[in-house]
């Protein structure tokens, strides 16, 4: 039998408005808006694309620099092991109790220069007080000056700089040249003058001497970074706009300008501890009764030959505490630093 002659293919010319269908390869009438129809399909082609594997798929939403900052904090192991030696400090500052059953002023003479014993793990000092515990509580004080102080020159230090670098003019000239006589003011012979003539036997008027000696630099930081971001298109732009200037400073400069005062401040906050530390130690911050790493330290000097262990526990736990708060700084300012990504 004769094979069946194919069918030749429609010759039926292209008509403006209509669509080629698939199945049949012709020509169908999709009326008015057919044009409209086949936008509307590409359309939908294009971000069918757009979101398959071989595409870029939705756009994101930019990160912030905090979000950055944090995420990277998360795998650096520097700041991992320093925020959890300062999270302990913290919960033996705040409930000392917890881990120490004595009172840190009950001492006995006879236990003088003893060692480490049962119950005693760090031994005694030459007055027969209980090291480990004198040691605990000694966070507290520690602590507790150093974040007060660190608030208090941070936000004296950050006003007083973002005002000046935001208007300028004569406050800034007359503050600059303040700033200029403290930095030229020793900070330990500082606190020899003015902490000797204070009678006051609490933490407050260490503190007060930190913030008055400290707020210089970060008003420095703070004037500096002020400077830098009203500088900016966005700052520009909002004052176009007929923004006031308290927005501007507080919505537009202030969060893009407070990173290098954190970093700073949290350097500074170990520095702070050290210093009441060394002040106590000379006589001129805190004084007995109360305790302190600084007391601590000075009382176990004459009897470093005979009981080694009175000193190196307050020493060790210094020098721990200020080496965290210094690295927790690094990382951070690592973190918030975008040459560095």
């Amino acid at each position: 039998m004769p094979e069946p002659t194919p069918e030749p293919p429609d010759k039926r010319p292209h008509v403006p408005g209509a669509a080629r269908t698939p199945e049949e390869g012709v020509i169908a009438d999709t009326g008015a808006g057919g044009a409209m129809d086949l936008a509307t399909a590409e359309g939908e082609t294009l971000e069918k694309t757009t979101d398959g594997p071989l595409g870029t798929g939705p756009a994101e939403k930019p990160r912030s620099l905090w979000s950055d900052a944090w995420r990277d904090l998360r795998r650096n192991p520097v700041f991992i092991i320093s925020g959890l030696i300062i999270l302990f400090l913290v919960f033996i500052s705040l409930w000392p109790g917890a881990i120490t059953w004595m009172s840190p002023l009950k001492c006995d003479l006879a236990k003088a220069q003893e060692g480490s014993q049962p119950g005693h793990p760090f031994g005694f000092d030459g007055q027969g007080c209980d090291v480990y515990t004198r040691t605990v509580y000694g966070a507290r004080t520690s602590v507790a000056v150093g974040v007060c102080s660190t608030v208090g020159v941070a936000l004296l230090g950050s006003v007083l700089g973002g005002l000046a670098g935001f208007f300028g003019g004569v406050g800034d000239s007359i503050l600059s040249r303040i700033t200029d006589i403290f930095f030229a003011i020793p900070v330990v012979l500082g606190g020899l003058v003015l902490l000797s003539v204070v009678t006051s036997n609490t933490i407050w008027p260490v503190i007060g001497f930190m913030v008055l000696l400290g707020w210089p630099q970060i008003s420095r930081i703070a004037r500096g970074s002020v400077i830098t971001a009203k500088q900016n298109d966005y700052v520009q732009a909002a004052r176009a706009l007929g923004a006031p200037n308290s927005r501007i400073l507080l919505r537009h400069i202030a969060p893009n300008a407070v990173a290098p005062v954190i970093v700073v401040a949290t350097i500074a906050l170990g520095t702070y501890i050290a210093l009441e530390a060394t002040l106590s130690y000379l006589g001129v911050g805190l004084k007995p009764p109360s305790v302190s790493w600084g007391i601590d330290i000075s009382a176990a000097s004459p009897y470093v030959r005979n009981a080694p262990h009175a000193l190196l526990w307050p020493s060790g736990a210094l020098a721990v505490t200020v080496l965290a708060f210094i690295m927790l700084g690094d990382a951070v300012r690592d973190a918030l630093d975008p040459k560095l990504r």
